[in-house]
């Protein structure tokens, strides 16, 4: 019997990869585009119907092809914010006719595609994709009754059997409705907890799991990481934030992640803590047992707020790793320091512009220095801190380490915001750490609809070079944009060169600015600045911060 339904699912694999022939004949227009979906979902790409012609009000010919068939055309004006398009100018096609017997025969078709194809990531194209009746009744049921999507689709994961299983994700489910706290350990919690980690470690031996006890026995940290997260910091690991004020007033426990990016731009996880306190014993605690977990592998830089305990811990444990205070938390604090002072706008704007426009340190030394002359500021406390750490918080003094473009810890409220959907005020303990394997599973469904996306998608050029190609083929669509954009920039500046006085060179840049919806472009001269020639680099010693942020690139 083994055998035999062995060879019966060979062979159903097989009919599912049969490449269609020329003089094929179907026994309906249905059965020709089953047949051609059927391979297209097996090799790997969307099945479309490309052209349909008729004859005498009745279809006559019909023309399938690949969802990445025909050419990309602007979407509009502006052709930096076009959204990304599957269109390759592939070839590949099906072409049947309606024969005098009412049957279609295959007339001709192009197997060869001029893109990758990956079977695994073809469920999230659109033309496979479907809501069936049933998972729509539940939506409905479930909008009325006044439930968060986050639960109806949690529901319809579960009825499935897992996200793999379902036909459609988040945002249809969202679409198609658009049509139409605190952490309490309670008795039992530890064990509880404990028995649920060693199954999971039973299930895989790579989840990685550890319990802090104190004294009594009662539970004081927890640290675990499973095995994709810890796959996630081999590639990724060279920069993590980690932060625990988001939920510090809503948990009795603080929620630590350790928070990194992939190369979609997209908040990644490599474990998570629970801890009974931010003292420098409870993040010494942590960290090791990261460090632990991950095989030794340090990080290279890492970003927190302003906290003493994570200071201290980050230098016993990671000596060797560059380490940033989050820029957006010592931003926000201005108005709470300094409002109550005289020439508050001001003494802000000064702060503001000594901070985001020195391009190097001596510019923010100088810029400093003026503004407390200036406002009077020796005094401030505040302010002398921030200057005695100013090289883990300004720009200018952390540029040359590489961040993965995080400046902020705003990655890992990114995450804890993600688990508000999975977590309230009356879930316990255990209940978080289980729900934290259904938020992270979430995680991993959007990063293969990311991967599908660049897989499928490519963003329109908008330059005639080729670097522009070779940046489509070696990065996803998240970063494609970001380079865009700075191509789009740069092709908008306008160089010129002045004159050249005791070895000190001038130079003009003009930018164009679109303005409005019109193809109206405004000429824009943003500064006339000098440059300093030394040891064969380019000094910015005066203009504004745009133009000398272009220069540093030049």
């Amino acid at each position: 019997m083994e055998i035999q339904d062995q060879n019966l699912e060979e062979t159903q694999n097989l009919e599912v990869v049969l490449e269609p022939k020329v003089g094929t004949i179907f026994e309906s227009e249905y059965e020709a585009h089953e047949c051609y979906a059927t391979y297209a979902k097996a090799k790997g790409f969307g099945a479309i119907t490309k052209t349909s012609k008729k004859r005498n009000k009745v279809k006559s010919n019909i023309t399938y092809g690949c969802h990445r068939a025909g050419n990309a055309r602007p979407t509009g004006l502006n052709p930096i914010k076009s959204h990304p398009t599957p269109k390759t100018g592939c070839k590949a096609h099906m072409n049947i006719s309606l024969q005098v017997d009412g049957k279609w025969m295959l007339n001709s078709i192009e197997l060869n595609h001029n893109h990758e194809m990956d079977p695994e990531k073809v469920k999230y194209l659109r033309c496979y994709r479907n809501i069936p009746p049933h998972s729509k009744r539940i939506i409905e049921l479930h909008a009325a009754a006044g439930i968060t999507m986050n639960k109806t689709i949690a529901s319809c994961v579960i009825e499935a059997g897992g996200p793999d299983n379902l036909p459609w994700i988040d945002k249809d489910a969202r679409n198609f409705k658009d049509k139409e706290r605190r952490l309490r350990l309670k008795e039992g919690d530890a064990e509880a907890m404990h028995k649920y980690f060693v199954k999971m470690h039973e299930d895989n031996n790579d989840f990685f799991y550890a319990i802090d006890l104190d004294e009594n026995d009662r539970l004081r940290n927890v640290f675990w990481a499973d095995a994709y997260s810890r796959e996630l910091c081999k590639e990724f690991g060279d920069v993590v934030t980690f932060d625990t004020t988001y939920l510090v007033n809503k948990y009795n426990m603080p929620f630590a992640p350790f928070v990194g990016v992939n190369h979609h731009g997209q908040s990644i996880l490599f474990g998570c803590g629970l801890v009974s306190r931010e003292d420098t014993t409870s993040i010494v605690w942590l960290f090791e047992t990261w460090l632990s977990c991950m095989h030794g592998s340090f990080p290279n830089a890492i970003i927190t707020d302003q906290c003493r305990a994570m200071q201290n811990a980050i230098s016993e444990v990671f000596p060797n790793a560059q380490h940033r205070w989050c820029l957006w938390h010592i931003m926000k604090k201005i108005r709470d320091k300094l409002k109550s002072c005289n020439e508050y706008k001001a003494k802000k704007t000064s702060l503001k512009s000594a901070v985001y426009d020195s391009l190097y340190p001596v510019d923010f030394e100088k810029s400093w220095a003026d503004l407390i002359k200036q406002f009077n500021l020796q005094g401030n406390d505040w302010l002398a801190g921030l200057y005695e750490e100013r090289h883990r918080w300004v720009p200018a003094f952390v540029k040359d380490t590489f961040w993965a473009g995080m400046s902020t810890t705003q990655r890992s409220e990114s995450i804890n915001a993600f688990f508000d959907g999975y977590v309230h005020s009356n879930t316990t303990l255990k209940e978080f750490v289980g729900q934290y394997e259904n938020a992270l599973g979430k995680k991993v469904q959007k990063e293969e609809e990311a991967d599908a996306h660049s897989l499928n998608f490519q963003i329109q050029k908008v330059s005639p070079y080729g670097f522009e190609d070779q940046f489509q083929q070696a990065y996803t669509i998240g970063k494609c944009k970001q380079f865009r954009e700075q191509v789009g920039q740069t092709i908008g500046c306008n160089l010129t060169i002045g004159p050249v006085v005791n070895g000190i060179s001038q130079f003009h840049i003009e930018q164009d600015i679109l303005v409005g919806k019109k193809k109206i472009y405004l000429k824009l001269a943003l500064s006339l600045f000098i440059l300093m020639r030394s040891q064969q680099k380019l000094i910015a010693i005066a203009g504004c911060s745009r133009v000398r942020e272009w220069c540093a690139r030049i």
